[in-house]
């Protein structure tokens, strides 16, 4: 792989130190840079639009935290372009390389001695009067919430068409395995290995304490009925798109049919991250 896609997090001065080193450093072991045009604006180089690097770059480099990451894997995810993710955000669950390890891992990149991970999206649709009015690929997970203020919403929820109950609840995440780490863990949900084929269902502060999360497999197919008369009801991708749901809106969400495709360092533990990123055996 000697075409290089370089996305960056727009807004931080480490990103741009790093390219000052990295670019020269790739010219040198024979590869094209493609860098985004916000980023090279800085650096008083060409640049390229985010839908122009899609048709140039054999794989994308994201330097930036997991919301860089997953903007850019929606971004990508059709095209089968493999992404590599460097932390320098907070957590980093999905950019998995450290900056102090960025050239040992892009060498094995470089020579494809590095190993792809498929990860599961979703596919979700909107339909209002039998008319598809939004739809959306996300990695992580789609959240249905009310508004800070409003009252409990009731969610008819149904999982290859048969009933499972009407959710009361402030809201409803479904989640693929690599969003099982983010908001549907800090609802209660369950921790799921990457590359599993699963969906997790989970309320959020249910009213029903006995309403837990599910996990189903990923070929089901949900739908979710927005049953209450209030209008401020929120449908959030991946934590960075919105979109404003009425009642009886039906929201359907199923597996995508395409997957993230993540480049993964040779000699990562999935299980150390956890106990890393969410400080296991620590007192």
């Amino acid at each position: 792989m000697n075409k290089i896609g370089i996305i960056c997090k727009a807004g931080i001065t480490e990103p741009l130190e790093i390219l000052k080193d990295l670019l020269p450093w790739l010219r040198q072991k024979g590869c094209e840079s493609f860098v985004d045009i916000e980023t090279a604006s800085v650096l008083n180089m060409d640049g390229f639009r985010r839908s122009e690097i899609l048709y140039l770059s054999e794989v994308i480099i994201v330097l930036g935290g997991d919301g860089t990451m997953l903007s850019t894997c929606r971004l990508v995810a059709d095209k089968g372009i493999p992404v590599l993710g460097v932390n320098m955000g907070g957590l980093g669950f999905i950019t998995e390389v450290q900056v102090n390890r960025l050239y040992e891992t892009l060498e094995r990149v470089i020579s494809d001695e590095c190993p792809i991970e498929e990860r599961l999206m979703l596919n979700t649709k909107v339909r209002r009067v039998g008319e598809i009015i939004a739809e959306y690929i996300v990695l992580n997970d789609v959240v249905i919430n009310k508004a800070a203020l409003a009252r409990i919403i009731d969610l008819e929820t149904y999982v290859n068409r048969s009933y499972v109950t009407t959710f009361k609840a402030d809201g409803l995440i479904i989640s693929t395995p690599t969003g099982s780490t983010a908001y549907s863990l800090s609802a209660g949900g369950p921790i799921l290995y990457p590359t599993l084929d699963n969906i997790i269902i989970t309320p959020i502060c249910p009213h029903t304490l006995t309403n837990r999360s599910m996990v189903i497999p990923g070929d089901s197919t949900i739908e979710v009925i927005l049953r209450s008369p209030t209008e401020r009801v929120y449908l959030t991708m991946d934590g960075q798109v919105g979109f404003s749901v009425k009642q009886n809106d039906i929201i359907e969400v199923v597996k995508a049919p395409f997957k993230t495709r993540l480049l993964i360092p040779c000699d990562r533990d999935y299980f150390q991250i956890l106990r890393t990123k969410l400080k296991w055996g620590e007192r």
